[in-house]
């Protein structure tokens, strides 16, 4: 089956900083888990999909009487300090596992709330009588579906057909993890980074400002802002993880392999940091043709 179309941004906390101490439940799943960034994502989907296939509404990892099943303890992804790539000896990570909470409930209920938002009268409304719903019930059952979160925030982003170019100011382009596999389809093939938090904070704390006085607060701006106060609300020797996701699977193995987005988005800002303005041409229209042809994509889905 075909992986969901999007791109994530996670966050890994240090065990420690789930309660002192932590869930027995979650230290049992944390000891066990070996589920990988794309097992993860195929997971999220059969959740989904097993929801909507259900008689009477339910959130995916919710019980039919609307409480949280119990893998939200377990749905856990877990990595080493040791597989994080760091700048210097100033940039501090953990001794014990760095853990990234899935929260695939709460972050279902979120994206159902900003659809009741945002959608068109009439689709809301076609949704909500499908099911036999109104838009109160649909609120009240997300609020507390959103207690669920182990902190102020969820510990995963995502977007549906693209990347966020402001996304890529966190990475060094240098430490990219590959892996083609046998081709688009192959479940592991991926592509993604992996920064030290106080390496994540400290560039995208620069590309603000370089963005916000060459262009103003709206647009890429206003990203790397929103961007950077979610980060913050994490433990300080947290790992962030960008992750390609399903969108791997829109590109061609020499599309894929030479793919250079990192480097052109850091080109961009080392042309700003010289106000070498006349430099931020070219990459920008190299990544506005790339991502534009796969988000285009959507239109026909």
């Amino acid at each position: 089956m075909l992986r969901p179309f999007a791109a994530y941004l996670r966050v890994y906390e240090p065990l420690s900083s789930f309660g002192d101490p932590p869930d027995e439940t979650l230290l049992a799943a944390v000891e066990r888990s070996d589920m990988t960034p794309n097992e993860a994502i195929a997971h999220e989907q059969w959740l989904w999909l097993k929801s909507q296939v259900s008689p009477s509404y339910t959130l995916p990892a919710e019980t039919r009487d609307g409480r949280a099943a119990p893998s939200l303890l377990t749905d856990v992804l877990v990595i080493e300090p040791g597989e994080v790539p760091i700048s210097d000896e100033s940039v501090e990570l953990p001794s014990e596992p760095l853990v990234c909470p899935l929260e695939i409930r709460a972050r279902s209920a979120a994206a159902l709330a900003s659809f009741l938002d945002d959608a068109p009268p009439a689709l809301r409304n076609a949704v909500l009588d499908a099911k036999g719903l109104t838009p109160e019930l649909v609120r009240s059952r997300s609020r507390t579906a959103l207690r669920d979160l182990y902190g102020s925030s969820m510990h995963v982003l995502s977007t549906n057909w693209t990347v966020p170019l402001p996304w890529f100011t966190i990475v060094d382009p240098d430490e990219r993890r590959i892996v083609l596999g046998s081709g688009p389809s192959d479940p592991i093939r991926e592509v993604s980074w992996r920064v030290a938090m106080g390496d994540a904070l400290r560039r995208i704390t620069e590309a603000e400002v370089l963005v916000r006085d060459a262009l103003g607060d709206t647009g890429p701006a206003r990203i790397l802002a929103e961007t950077n106060r979610w980060l913050s609300s994490f433990h300080p020797h947290s790992a962030v993880e960008l992750d390609y996701g399903g969108l791997v699977q829109l590109i061609e193995d020499p599309v894929l392999a030479t793919d250079t987005s990192a480097e052109e988005v850091h080109a961009i800002l080392d042309a700003l940091r010289r106000e070498a303005v006349e430099e931020i041409a070219e990459p920008f229209e190299n990544l506005r043709d790339y991502w534009s042809e796969l988000a285009s994509r959507e239109r026909f889905n």
